[in-house]
């Protein structure tokens, strides 16, 4: 166990996917001290990884939520402070992908990615933010983008605007929440190994065949790992990042370099 987010509370969305960036995160953090609050809309998979965390010594509490849901936000929020006492750190991560060419693409299909990925993170930012600001020593939110916030993407039309959305409005409320010491950054990934990912691939079945990529699509050549990103989201929950707000993170291999 470590220490570099020793005594802080954390919310963790969308952290029951296994193998997922919500999940790594949420042991990430909590091998770091953290006491975190893991949620998925499948509250059975958020309490594995709960038991995960509790097994090798952290804190965790397990529920659910549908993250488009405002009430359940609240809920959720309450709940943190009641166990743990406060909210220092939010980590949106849970989101979905909807890849198809926008000749496919239905406006139902639009709007309900825009409302899983970019909706339910101002709905997060903004409680949590409500309740930072009751406490003392502000707070971080930290929004998990993509490369696709970034870059275009063939197939990503409704994927590439709810990810640049969740990178304007992550500086856009960094500047408001500077005056209470609220930080909030956005991160990146490229090519990560998850679910997610796999269900992209599934066209070979899903299962993971390679970790190789062409290095003129990612100049590393090779693929992620969830924990390549719980270690940036560690670093921006920690007070090691004090001064670091309204940043990206981009963690692509190279990808958007190019």
């Amino acid at each position: 166990m470590g220490d570099r987010v020793v005594g802080k509370v954390v919310i963790v969305t969308g952290a029951g996917s296994n193998p997922g960036l919500g999940r790594a995160a949420a042991i990430r953090l909590a091998a770091e001290g953290a006491k975190v609050v893991v949620t998925d809309i499948d509250v059975a998979s958020a309490q594995d990884c709960a038991a995960v965390i509790e097994a090798a010594g952290g804190t965790a509490l397990a529920m659910q939520q549908d993250v488009t849901v405002e009430s359940r936000w609240q809920e959720v929020i309450d709940a943190t402070v009641a166990a743990y006492g406060a909210l220092d750190v939010l980590v949106n991560n849970a989101g979905i992908a909807v890849l198809k060419p926008i000749a496919e693409l239905s406006y139902d299909d639009f709007k309900r990615q825009q409302e899983v990925n970019l909706s339910s993170v101002f709905l997060g930012c903004k409680s949590a933010m409500a309740q930072m600001n009751l406490q003392d020593g502000g707070g971080a939110l930290i929004n998990l983008s993509s490369v696709a916030g970034l870059i275009g993407i063939a197939t990503g039309a409704a994927y590439c605007a709810s990810k640049g959305g969740v990178r304007l409005m992550s500086k856009a409320i960094a500047i408001e929440g500077a005056a209470t010491n609220i930080r909030c950054n956005s991160v990146h990934p490229g090519f990560i190994w998850t679910n997610m990912q796999a269900g992209a691939q599934a066209g070979d079945g899903g299962g993971r065949t390679s970790d190789e990529l062409p290095s003129s699509v990612v100049p590393l050549g090779r693929m992620g790992e969830p924990e390549d990103i719980a270690n940036c989201i560690l670093y921006l929950a920690s007070d090691e990042a004090s001064y670091v707000t309204g940043a990206e993170f981009t963690i692509d291999a190279g990808m958007s370099a190019q």
